[in-house]
């Protein structure tokens, strides 16, 4: 039996939240889609997010809402990180932190999903190894649970594809959020790992990774601070389907998703 998962990269701002609003509920029913995950680091203002906007976002059909780098930036996020058992934040910080690194949720299918995130560790702040944490975390689940879905929010592309390579055969899909730029290498590894190195971004395009091109411009040009105003134009909707198998958990297909 196939599962269909929809894979949403990071949503930035009032932007991504409204484009999510417009687009995904009729993709989820031409494409017969049975379980959502989305990156919500970006959902307040470009960084953070808050109860009310997990709300918003959540409503539109999401199963799961991952977060990242910016997991910590917003105070009133504490208490919805430790309460929401839809929202994941990386697994690798240190074990004193609220919240949860990976969830185990349930299908219309009547199979279940892990969901596991990890950060990257190079150009980024200091936290525990994540090709460490996740041998613990495979080494500690149900074997039951076939369907394994792992996010690495990281800069670097050769730490996402180091990632990919490792867990080959041993997840389900491997796939990379953070740099809300989309790449074009999805396929199914060898093994049956299905793999993307970036999701992309759901946000405005019309803009420099979502934030306003004249300020960012100006840094650039200036070497001078100026305030990083979440983009408006251009607001697309993007990540990857993919299918998996119920009983082996491996993947058959994974297509990169863009709408407008």
């Amino acid at each position: 039996m196939d599962l269909r998962v929809l894979l949403i990269g990071d949503i930035v701002g009032k932007p991504g939240r409204e484009v999510l609003k417009r687009t995904l509920g009729d993709f989820v029913r031409r494409r017969e889609v049975h379980f959502v995950l989305a990156n919500g680091e970006n959902v307040a203002q470009g960084s953070g997010i808050t109860p009310n906007l997990f709300k918003e976002i959540a409503r539109e059909g999401l199963d799961v809402v991952t977060m990242g780098d910016h997991t910590w930036r917003r105070k009133e996020a504490l208490p919805l990180l430790e309460a929401e058992e839809r929202l994941i934040r990386p697994m690798n910080y240190p074990p004193e932190c609220v919240g949860r690194g990976m969830g185990i949720y349930s299908t219309p299918l009547g199979v279940r999903i892990a969901v596991i995130q990890l950060l990257g560790r190079i150009f980024m702040d200091p936290v525990d190894c994540p090709f460490h944490t996740i041998d613990k975390a495979l080494k500690n689940l149900d074997p039951s649970i076939k369907l394994i879905l792992v996010e690495i929010h990281a800069e670097a592309t050769s730490e996402k594809i180091a990632m990919g390579w490792k867990l080959d055969g041993r997840v389900s899909c491997v796939f990379g959020t953070h740099t809300h730029v989309p790449t074009a290498d999805e396929r199914v590894l060898p093994k049956g790992t299905a793999y993307i190195t970036d999701l992309g971004m759901t946000g405005p395009y019309d803009s420099v990774i979502g934030r306003d091109k004249k300020s960012v411009l100006y840094k650039f040009e200036t070497s001078m601070h100026a305030p990083f105003h979440v983009a408006q134009g251009d607001p697309r909707l993007c990540g990857a389907l993919v299918t998996l198998n119920t009983q082996t958990g491996k993947a058959t297909h994974i297509e990169r998703v863009q709408l407008t």
